[in-house]
């Protein structure tokens, strides 16, 4: 009898794992980011699997800047992951190609009614005006100087955006820095990234854009006129200039020389990211300042890593609530500001002194509201980067800024007429 009752609790036991182990829902989640940055997320699966013991969360890691390779294998072997993160200006591509769902139904409304302006934009698809993404953060690209030479050139230090340096002041400060003791380069404008990545049109674009032009006229949807205008033409030539001038940090000497041992450069066209290692360098020394204008306005660039659902996952509503609780977890938030992160929901600034109203970056959040200008929200993104990034290296190695623009130009119209002008943008005019 006890032989039987035993077996019988067995059975019974392995017979209530199976059904729990059919119950389990899993969700897949795509990201990227450091070491730091991984084990981050990985607690947030942990602490969301504990409050939903249902629910398996399994994290793929893909590197920065292999992320977009490795999704695109995930696309062709047709296992897309149920969450997925994804660099802003990517977002129009992904939802073109069919990849995400809206996720406004599946996020919790208080988050829906945190978010700044500048994250709902970077999460926006232009075409039904529907939110696809979301994020913590957003991002913005200022400019940094050292107190000692700026004061020892008699420089103005514009104390918020609508004060920021003209395209006049910027250069002529450019050359009495080039003329200072201690001074090697006036300016790190981060060519050490590489032509490869990113920063190139993030950080190089609303120059262009302050200019008075931009990558492609964004109600057309076509480059040529626009890229290689006039003004876009002035703009190029002007950073040749002060590359020629040997103001510029060249790209062989790495991504850091504004706070690196000897502070040779007096002035960085930085990320918000870079402040917190800058900072701890520099301490007082460090000044930080919107970027100048170039033309009649301001512009600065906006978007970062996002999160999205994917249009194929199985538990949408679990992953939508993964994203809510990721976006609220208190762990995660003190994780992202630790690395200076830029807030893309007002309760993040609101805990971010770093950002509030007399913090070292408040002029960097300021950049949000009044000059941030998200790169082209069109499926051709990944080409008009690429064609962009080529034409500066060629420009900022010697070459004509006109022709070069123009190559460029013709590169991106050509691959939006081989998708028959990405339907149903062209419909928009």
């Amino acid at each position: 009898m006890g032989k039987r009752l035993l077996s019988s609790l067995i059975l019974t036991a392995a017979m209530s794992a199976l059904a729990h182990a059919a119950d389990m829902k899993v969700i897949h989640v795509m990201h990227q980011g450091d070491p730091a940055g991984v084990a981050a997320i990985g607690a947030v699966a942990k602490a969301f699997e504990a409050e939903n013991p249902d629910v398996n969360v399994e994290t793929i890691y893909a590197p920065h800047d292999a992320y977009n390779e490795k999704f695109s294998a995930a696309v062709m072997a047709k296992q897309l992951p149920d969450v997925m993160e994804l660099d802003a200006p990517f977002l129009a591509n992904y939802v073109w190609s069919g990849y995400l769902q809206p996720i406004k139904p599946l996020i919790d409304k208080d988050v829906l009614d945190d978010m700044t302006d500048s994250n709902i934009v970077q999460g926006t698809y232009p075409v039904d005006k529907d939110l696809y993404a979301i994020g913590l953060t957003d991002s913005t690209v200022v400019l940094y100087g050292n107190r000692k030479y700026l004061e020892a050139i008699g420089a103005r230090i514009p104390k918020s955006v609508d004060d920021a340096w003209t395209r006049e002041e910027f250069e002529g400060y450019l050359e009495q820095l080039s003329k200072l003791d201690g001074v090697k380069w006036p300016i790190d404008t981060f060519r050490g990234y590489g032509i490869k990545t990113e920063w190139i049109t993030y950080a190089y674009g609303p120059i262009l854009q302050s200019a008075g032009c931009d990558l492609i006229d964004r109600t057309t949807w076509k480059s040529a006129g626009t890229l290689d205008s006039e003004a876009c033409v002035d703009a190029m030539t002007m950073m040749q200039k002060w590359v020629k001038n040997g103001w510029v940090v060249p790209q062989s000497a790495g991504t850091n020389q504004f706070y690196a041992e000897g502070h040779p450069a007096a002035l960085a066209l930085g990320g918000h990211w870079f402040y917190a290692e800058a900072a701890a360098s520099m301490k007082d020394d460090i000044v930080v300042m919107p970027l100048p204008k170039f033309g009649a306005k301001g512009a600065s660039p906006n978007g970062t890593w996002i999160w999205a659902v994917t249009e194929t996952s199985e538990h949408p509503d679990v992953a939508g609530k993964f994203v809510s609780f990721m976006l609220k977890d208190r762990e995660y938030r003190k994780f992202v500001a630790s690395k200076s992160g830029y807030p893309g929901l007002k309760s993040f600034a609101a805990e971010s002194p770093l950002y509030a109203s007399g913090g070292a970056m408040a002029i960097a959040y300021e950049q949000a509201s009044k000059t941030a200008i998200a790169r082209p929200p069109y499926p051709a993104y990944p080409t008009i980067t690429s064609a962009f990034m080529q034409a500066v290296d060629e420009a900022f190695n010697g070459g004509d800024p006109k022709a070069a623009l123009t190559t460029a130009a013709e590169k991106i119209d050509e691959d939006i007429e081989d998708n028959d002008g990405y339907p149903p943008f062209g419909d928009q005019q």
